[in-house]
């Protein structure tokens, strides 16, 4: 008798605290653990509207389906947030057709459409919770401790995470800008390819994995009949359509799987991306990613433009525009970053 009067003076103490907590009755479980977190506010400027040029064929609609559409996807962060609302900006200011885009934005963190509604009041788009336990037990560790945020997996599961409707899409990194009409991009012909990237065959592919890898055979003949380069995943289009019908998010997680157990690899997200696709990639003109110029924060060192047109600048590596422009001790290219900042100050 004594343990179900004890039960019964639980769950009564229980039924008090739903009672008076309103809130956690509001969101599905999920839901109620991400909003416990102490969320800093951000204020952000309302950007201009931009509309399309009257050769545009205007989408009026705002279905996701619609396929007249060109889809970009990008991920929000509270720590990039402010570079993803930079990258949205310079798109919409320099494409064609700004009325004919629809943003895919993925989080792990927080509701946060009502920004992104109050900063582009008439953009087109959808959010989409990324669960960081799809990927908690397939993260190892990295060089650096930002690559192993789960959000930067979230790429690994588009085709999943997007309606089925959807079947092209360009991925984006959050630390770049596009200074060139996006449209360029998504009409870039893939031929059989899956993802299409940039790629730079010149640099040492062979740094990419761990001496464990090449040295097992079990591993390294994942390669053989390719010619593997170096792309880098922040600027991505990707076919849908076939990524779906071949699989390849489970091929993802199973060299992550054999990452966890054989340590083939240091570098976060990307090489499990080279395993899959290095060889079979369809190439974009570099003027699409013109990457690293984040440069080494720690060294100060700052990066020079690679020779030939620039359509996108990428501040990949560890130093980011924002935080040196406020800093006071910005890199050179870092003011053509600043005119797509639409970021106030913290409330």
């Amino acid at each position: 008798m004594l343990w179900l009067m004890r039960l019964s003076g639980f769950c009564s103490a229980a039924m008090v605290l739903i009672i008076l907590s309103p809130s956690l009755q509001s969101f599905h479980p999920a839901e109620a653990i991400r909003s416990t977190h102490h969320l800093p506010r951000f204020s952000f400027r309302q950007a201009s509207t931009f509309r399309n040029a009257n050769q545009c064929r205007s989408s009026s609609s705002s279905t996701v389906c619609d396929p007249s559409l060109v889809h970009v996807a990008i991920t929000l962060d509270l720590e990039y947030l402010r570079g993803s609302i930079a990258a949205v900006h310079s798109i919409l200011q320099h494409s064609r057709c700004p009325d004919n885009i629809f943003f895919h934005f993925l989080l792990t963190q927080t509701n946060l459409e009502s920004l992104v509604r109050s900063t582009f009041p008439e953009l087109k788009f959808k959010v989409y919770y990324f669960h960081p336990e799809i990927v908690k037990n397939l993260i190892s560790t990295s060089v650096r401790q930002a690559l192993e945020q789960p959000l930067n997996y979230a790429r690994n599961y588009l085709p999943d995470l997007l309606e089925g409707c959807v079947s092209r899409v360009i991925y984006l990194d959050s630390d770049l800008v596009v200074v060139d009409d996006i449209e360029k991009l998504w009409t870039t012909s893939l031929g059989g390819s899956t993802i299409g990237a940039p790629e730079y065959c010149h640099a040492n592919f062979s740094k990419y994995f761990t001496a464990a890898f090449w040295s097992d055979r079990r591993f390294s003949a994942a390669f053989a009949g390719r010619r593997p380069c170096y792309f880098n995943t922040g600027v991505m289009v990707i076919d849908l359509v076939k990524w779906r019908r071949v699989g390849y998010t489970r091929r993802i997680e199973r060299w992550m799987e054999i990452q966890k157990s054989h340590r083939i690899y240091e570098l976060g997200s990307l090489p499990p991306f080279l395993l899959v696709f290095a060889g079979h990639v369809a190439p974009i003109e570099h003027r699409w990613n013109q990457h690293g110029l984040g440069g080494d924060n720690v060294r100060g060192s700052c990066r020079d433009l690679h020779a030939g047109p620039v359509s996108l600048l990428h501040w990949s590596g560890s130093g980011k525009p924002w935080l040196r422009l406020d800093s006071k001790r910005p890199c050179p290219l870092d003011a053509l970053w600043a005119p797509y900042d639409l970021y106030g100050h913290a409330q």
